[in-house]
């Protein structure tokens, strides 16, 4: 999506451009294979932790990014991810400037308030 400017990151779309496809493989393969990212380690607050899990099941969050979060195939892991990357992640796919595989996530977040995603964040950040 980066090589092809379907998401405008300058520094993702110039990394990627010219790069072909088994060249792109290789690339995630390598990538694939690196460790997680370490969670925030604080003690995290129960209502927002609360106010979450309410949100990922009535989204159902897991379904696609599994019950850990790890993500599978082209669907991407949350667990670990910066707070603020997911944040704005999040406000990018409400706004139709984040663009994904297909439009799943934007009829997700389509909905959901910014106080939603502040939490979807918080919590996701604290996953192992």
């Amino acid at each position: 999506m980066f090589r092809d400017k379907l998401r405008i990151t300058e520094p993702m779309n110039e990394m990627t451009r010219g790069l072909s496809d088994d060249d792109l493989r290789a690339v995630s393969d390598t990538i694939s294979k690196l460790p997680p990212p370490d969670p925030i380690s604080d003690t995290p607050d129960p209502a927002r932790m609360d106010r979450w899990r309410a949100l990922a099941q009535q989204n159902r969050c897991n379904f696609c990014h599994q019950s850990n979060f790890q993500g599978l195939d082209n669907v991407p892991r949350l667990a670990g991810q910066r707070e603020d990357y997911l944040l704005k992640s999040l406000r990018a796919y409400k706004d139709n400037s984040r663009r994904g595989y297909d439009a799943q996530m934007s009829e997700v977040v389509y909905a959901m308030k910014d106080q939603d995603f502040a939490d979807i964040a918080y919590f996701v950040a604290r996953v192992k």
